[in-house]
């Protein structure tokens, strides 16, 4: 569904250069549920505007289904956020016009589209729990129940993916709970693509995938081993990269087009690793340890 190569992102004023995704690497299966990480100002927030389409690439590779972000023409760029991308922001207010009901709301992208379809739009507010509330006014719901509206409007075109930036970090945990049960009975039961843009660690537990992005740069992920094992704990909170991961999970590094491994800058750290490593195959595995000034090997 998503591949970026050397996806590279510049914000440019005149007095002032930016570079928000400086070559990043991400593949994205179609049906996949997964949560990208990382620390404000780490690019996250960069990476999934471009995906929808609100931000131009600047260099490198970045292709959603069929779509070509690099070249794409203005024309086809509103034809790919109509049909293939819906988005949920953090402030649902940018989803929402407070004087139409729930239902209505949910109507308007496909008005927009021309293609008005009453009873999907039903459906989808049936979906997210909202049955007996899609004829109230927005100041008759809750916080909670608007960003389930929100939610219902970005699939209302049917989209093929699904981008969340920070769709919890408003609103309460049971609420927080409920959305991602949402989210998780929509991958399952239509297949869609959900990308979930979060710096809440227990949010991204709850995704199959984990890709943590550092300094515009996809630096580590983290993927369930066994699926079906629970996520009330087991995590490993020694690994500085997998604090505050439940569940089991095994740590995957990036490996760019060049062949160059992205090690968390934690691992160097831990390994006393800072401009050179030794690296050894033993047929089976790479080994890095930190090179002794005096000959002899490092710690691995």
């Amino acid at each position: 569904m998503i591949h970026c190569e050397g996806l590279v992102k510049i914000y440019k004023t005149d007095e002032l250069e930016v570079v928000a995704l400086q070559g990043l690497n991400l593949t994205v299966e179609d049906g996949e549920l997964m949560a990208i990480i990382g620390n404000s100002g780490s690019g996250k927030s960069t990476l999934l505007n471009t995906l929808g389409g609100l931000d131009r690439p600047s260099a490198g590779q970045v292709k959603v289904g069929p779509w070509d972000l690099l070249k794409i023409t203005d024309e086809e760029l509103v034809q790919y956020k109509r049909e293939t991308v819906g988005f949920i922001w953090q402030n649902n207010a940018r989803n929402l016009l407070p004087y139409l009901t729930a239902l209505e709301n949910v109507e308007m992208p496909m008005m927009l589209s021309g293609k008005v379809d009453r009873d999907y739009a039903k459906q989808l507010l049936e979906w997210v729990g909202l049955k007996e509330r899609m004829h109230n006014k927005l100041h008759q719901l809750s916080g909670g129940e608007q960003q389930r509206v929100a939610i219902a409007i970005s699939l209302s075109n049917r989209p093929k993916l699904l981008l969340a930036d920070e769709p919890t970090g408003s609103v309460d945990t049971t609420t927080s709970d409920l959305i991602m049960g949402i989210f998780r009975r929509l991958n399952r039961e239509i297949g869609i693509t959900i990308v979930i843009v979060t710096h809440d660690m227990t949010l991204a537990s709850k995704v199959d995938r984990v890709v943590a992005i550092r300094d515009g740069l996809t630096s580590t992920e983290f993927i369930k081993r066994n699926p079906n094992i629970g996520l009330e704990g087991g995590g490993d909170a020694s690994q500085p990269a997998m604090k505050g991961l439940t569940g089991v999970h095994e740590a995957y590094v990036v490996v760019d087009r060049v062949g160059r491994l992205q090690v968390p800058k934690e691992f160097l750290t831990a390994l006393g690793i800072k401009d050179k490593a030794t690296m050894e195959f033993d047929g089976e595995r790479i080994i890095i340890t930190s090179p002794n000034l005096l000959g002899g090997n490092g710690n691995d």
